[in-house]
């Protein structure tokens, strides 16, 4: 090195940069007196609902309620509120890659251990919780929610209502998290409202209204064959035993699974569904927010996400068709009732339910409805082949600084994409926006347009899904591998 070079002297504080930062003068400010305020409320909540859980006063009463749930639900919603009162608008991700819970850290597995541990209690062992058995009382956590449970349904809690109000509070309060956080974007602004008024009144009160009048419980935000059952016989005999409201229910499924699904998907894309009215995918967008960073983008994980989600789809549609057919001619007697259990128990408990939102902190926030979702799939291919909506790109403005490939919670390598400026019609896109909200340059842009300019070959759908099939390259890069150059064969694969 010269000896010029070795007498630069770089002036910082001369040209603008100011005194160097010093932990103990220049710490962040602390929080405020509203957010001490808000999350005491939260504490005192918790305590409430420990105490109440162990059995002791209050459990059981309107009271009770209001201390444990109600103060937590408020606090939490307010925390969110007011960290973001009085900021500039805008996404702040900073450090999140450094934060222990949203890095897999240490805090990250014990989130992930006690989320997956509830959904085990809440499955096998909802006893633990305090479900009645054998026509006794609730007890335990699930007395907290009794009140509200015989006010809505005219019956005691179970573990599913206690479920029902842990799940619609989530979405709820997490949800005035993402308006906060997105306040400056309105698209975000109005999925987040959507998917919070669909869990809360499509999935939650209008269920537990049913229920009320005895009749037969469905979720009208629920689609076949996600919720696998709704046009299986049993279910079918149910709603027809329940008169003129149990035939507008089954009315109601057949024309949302087989009119209403296809014609919203191609006009919009499956974001009408998986990011705008889906249960699964408003805890995703609203609670699992933070952790869609962790979705891994490899080429293995979307090999196997196009095997697993295409299998769990075929083994939904084989045991429906192999239940109708038994039902009408009888050839398997019993064998049936072993399959449907199967099913429920991998699919519907393990895979959806303790894997899919339990596993929130070490996978990312779309496991389930990346590998695993029946209703995922259909609604992926048809907006592969034959939707209008895509997500188009200005690769010319891309400054390749990966945010929108980081945030992708599906996994999807956009930046690849966007630095070959093609359009993004993934079948594994639920059309978030979140990619377009986070990208600095305007790069990105959720857009419906005709269907035959979308991608090559889009005005021949079937010879597009051929190759599609026959693919087994994706845009993309291994990490362990590091980022691929120009020559790369998978860079350059579509």
């Amino acid at each position: 090195m010269d000896a010029q070079t070795l007498d630069y002297d770089f002036d910082e504080e001369g040209i603008g940069f100011g005194e160097p930062l010093t932990p103990e003068v220049d710490a962040p400010a602390g929080l405020s007196l509203g957010e001490r305020g808000a999350l005491t409320l939260v504490g005192l909540g918790a305590l409430s609902l420990i105490v109440q859980w162990a059995g002791g006063p209050l459990a059981g009463t309107w009271v009770g309620f209001a201390s444990s749930f109600g103060l937590m639900f408020v606090g939490g919603a307010l925390t969110f509120w007011l960290a973001s009162t009085g900021t500039s608008a805008g996404i702040r991700n900073d450090g999140t890659r450094f934060r222990s819970l949203f890095a897999r850290g240490t805090a990250g597995w014990i989130a992930g251990i006690l989320m997956t541990g509830f959904y085990v209690l809440l499955y096998w062992y909802p006893e633990t919780l305090g479900h009645p058995t054998n026509g006794a009382e609730p007890t335990g956590l699930v007395r907290v929610v009794d009140p509200l449970a015989r006010l809505m349904t005219n019956s005691p809690a179970s573990q599913w209502f206690l479920y029902g109000v842990l799940y619609t509070g989530a979405i709820a309060v997490f949800g005035v998290r993402m308006l906060m956080k997105y306040r400056h974007n309105r698209y975000q602004q109005i999925r987040t409202l959507s998917v919070t008024f669909f869990q809360a009144v499509f999935a939650w009160f209008l269920p537990n209204l049913l229920l009320y009048f005895q009749k037969p419980y469905m979720e009208f935000n629920g689609v076949w064959p996600l919720k696998y059952d709704y046009l299986w016989p049993d279910k079918i005999g149910q709603l027809q035993e329940a008169g003129g409201l149990g035939i507008f229910l089954l009315f109601w499924a057949v024309v949302v699974a087989l009119i209403a699904t296809p014609v919203l998907t191609y006009l919009y894309g499956k974001r009408w569904y998986c990011s705008w009215v889906c249960g699964c995918g408003g805890l995703a967008e609203t609670l699992g927010d933070p952790f869609r960073q962790l979705s891994s983008k490899s080429t293995g994980a979307w090999q196997l996400e196009r095997v697993l989600i295409h299998a769990v789809l075929a083994l939904v549609l084989l045991i429906t068709a192999v239940v109708w057919s038994n039902h009408h001619f009888g050839y398997l007697g019993s064998w049936t009732e072993p399959l449907k259990q199967g099913y429920g128990f991998y699919i519907g408990a393990v895979f959806s339910g303790v894997v899919g939102v339990g596993f929130y902190p070490l996978l990312g926030n779309r496991v389930w409805c990346r590998f695993g979702c029946p209703q995922a799939a259909i609604l992926g291919l048809i907006q592969r082949l034959f939707s209008r909506f895509r997500i188009t790109t200005n690769g010319g403005q891309c400054i390749s600084c990966g945010n929108c490939s980081t945030y992708c919670e599906m996994g999807i390598d956009v930046r690849a994409y966007a630095q070959r400026n093609e359009n993004i019609v993934r079948s594994s896109c639920v059309g978030c926006g979140v990619c377009a909200a986070v990208c600095p340059r305007g790069v990105l842009r959720l857009e419906n347009g005709p269907p035959g300019d979308r991608y090559e070959n889009a005005d021949k759908p079937l010879v597009a899904l051929v190759q599609s099939l026959q693919s087994t390259e994706i845009h993309g890069y291994e990490p362990w591998k590091g980022c691929p150059s120009d020559s790369d064969p998978v860079r350059q694969s579509s």
